[in-house]
């Protein structure tokens, strides 16, 4: 059973056979990290700070091409540095993952050259799909998933309306709302993603506004 918690943002943290964090940002001083997956090097989901307070010894860090030297400086070992591009598939211990792209369509905060990632992880059983900083894109049309993280804040992803289309359109069993409550999107963001969200899908609220 993994244990899932959100303290802001897109900064995800699985407790379980592993603690796996995501996009760590405004951590405590733990140490304690196994995994910590990257989407991209945007100061709110490449926080050097935190990733320095999650760390330890044999941590294993994943991301996009672009964090590679940075990773390096912050002490993280080769063989413990993993780069991926889209449309990857690898397996960590009994964590399966598949990447897919992620990047804006309108916008030129994410460009689609950048290759930069979003992450469908299976553990035990149940599949997740962290999707980074995406807009509504054809690539990610037809993930099959039990759980979905979404960013609803707009601005920088897709709105929230967006989000909750996409979510009718890919049913997974629970959807999580995430990116927004910092820097963009807020209770009106929420709100309009809930109320668009099919009655069928359960809406897992983990940011504390």
């Amino acid at each position: 059973m993994i244990d899932i918690s959100i303290n802001c943002q897109s900064s995800i943290k699985f407790i379980g056979d592993k603690i796996i964090y995501f996009d760590p940002i405004k951590q405590e001083k733990v140490n304690d990290a196994d995994y910590i997956f990257i989407t991209h090097p945007h100061w709110d989901h490449f926080s050097k700070e935190d990733i320095l307070k999650i760390k330890k010894d044999n941590t294993i860090i994943i991301g996009p091409k672009d964090i590679e030297e940075d990773c390096i400086n912050l002490g993280f070992k080769n063989n413990d540095i993993i780069i991926l591009k889209p449309n990857q598939k690898i397996l960590l211990d009994n964590i399966k993952i598949e990447t897919f792209r992620a990047y804006n369509l309108n916008k030129e905060f994410h460009p689609k050259e950048n290759d930069w990632l979003g992450y469908l992880i299976e553990i035990e059983g149940n599949t997740y799909y962290i999707p980074g900083d995406t807009d509504l894109i054809d690539e990610i049309n037809n993930i099959k998933v039990d759980t979905c993280f979404i960013p609803i804040g707009g601005v920088y992803t897709m709105t929230a309306k967006e989000a909750a289309e996409y979510i009718n359109k890919i049913k997974p069993k629970k959807v999580i709302p995430i990116h927004y409550g910092m820097v963009v999107g807020g209770k009106e963001d929420l709100s309009v993603f809930k109320s668009n969200v099919s009655k069928d899908i359960d809406i897992v609220e983990l940011i504390k506004l």
